[in-house]
């Protein structure tokens, strides 16, 4: 088995151990705790959006929690990046494990299909486009970015789109933060869904015309 690999399946190990022992309630009044003072919460967010790859938090989470602590105006730009920030971690892995045999999913029949499927994919929409449009639907923020790594994507192409992308559901976390008089998982979970049918639609319609020119024109 290559060094590589190795270190996968240990990434895996880690983020599945870690996001059993910590407590996402806990971690929230632990912040709501230090949110009257600015230096300590300033903080405190910066390590949750660099640890929170590791514990497979939503970004959402967090979001509510910078609204929480920052309000709307300032809340939505430190949202946005903290979304970059938090994707940081998982493109350095994808990048790290690439496409090929050192890339656990190439072991096994269907992670080879699926890497074989996300780079089709990103080679019809381009990778601002593709990565906007995953961002905008209701998937995995870690999954989207490894697999973008993992498939080329340069990133200053992800950057931009992970702006774009997340700016619909950091608004919409930052208001329910910027509402809540105590944090609590009951605040995240109060998003609307109807807000993730919404952005699953316009995803479609932003690679609704690579997909048709690639079905029916054969480019």
């Amino acid at each position: 088995m290559h060094r590589r690999a190795l270190v996968g399946v240990a990434v895996v190990a880690a983020v599945v151990v870690a996001s059993l022992a910590v407590s996402p309630s806990a971690t929230l009044a632990a912040l709501d705790g230090v949110a009257d003072d600015p230096v300590l919460f300033g903080g405190a967010l910066v390590v949750c959006y660099l640890l929170r790859p590791l514990v497979a938090w939503p970004t959402t989470l967090v979001a509510v929690v910078v609204g929480y602590g920052y309000g709307v105006a300032l809340g939505v730009p430190v949202g946005l990046a903290g979304a970059v920030l938090t994707s940081m971690p998982a493109f350095a892995a994808g990048r790290y494990f690439g496409d090929g045999d050192d890339n656990p999913l190439s072991w096994v029949a269907p992670g080879e299909r699926f890497l074989d499927a996300a780079g089709e994919y990103f080679e019809s929409t381009g990778g601002f486009r593709g990565v906007t449009a995953a961002r905008l639907a209701p998937l995995p923020a870690d999954a989207v970015t490894a697999t973008a790594a993992m498939t080329g994507v340069s990133l200053p192409a992800f950057v931009a789109a992970t702006l774009v992308g997340e700016l619909p559901w950091t608004i919409a976390a930052v208001l329910v933060g910027s509402s809540l008089s105590t944090l609590s998982m009951h605040g995240v979970d109060a998003v609307d869904a109807r807000l993730a049918v919404g952005l699953a639609v316009a995803a479609a319609l932003v690679i609704a015309g690579p997909f048709y020119r690639r079905v029916a024109v054969g480019e």
